[in-house]
């Protein structure tokens, strides 16, 4: 049977496949549902220093400051965290700059 006459039942119930990113030293959260922002830069400390990186770039937006706070919540939390704050270029209060630990010591 299908469903508007085009796909069988069986392909509309399948979960989507997951996507893979490359891991840098930026993660841009622009193209990321809010109530997806916790985990997902929880997650992206954790590699980000299992790959060895000491300082990070987060992109949040300028807007009204809410994905900034929360994004630095996250950080001010995590005991990986070193100190963080404002880009230094001209997106400024629209990225957050963090020093990390180093992995290997830490």
């Amino acid at each position: 049977m299908t469903r508007n006459g085009d796909a069988p039942d069986r392909l509309l119930d399948e979960e989507p496949e997951a996507v893979r990113l490359e891991v840098t030293d930026v993660l841009d959260l622009h193209t990321f549902a809010p109530s997806e922002i916790g985990s997902l830069v929880r997650d992206y400390l954790d590699l980000a220093i299992e790959k060895g990186y000491r300082e990070i770039r987060i992109i949040h937006g300028k807007g009204m400051g809410v994905q900034r706070d929360r994004v630095r919540k996250i950080l001010a939390a995590d005991r990986r965290v070193i100190r963080f704050g404002d880009a230094l270029d001209p997106s400024s209060w629209g990225a957050t700059i963090a020093q990390l630990i180093d992995g290997e010591s830490g």
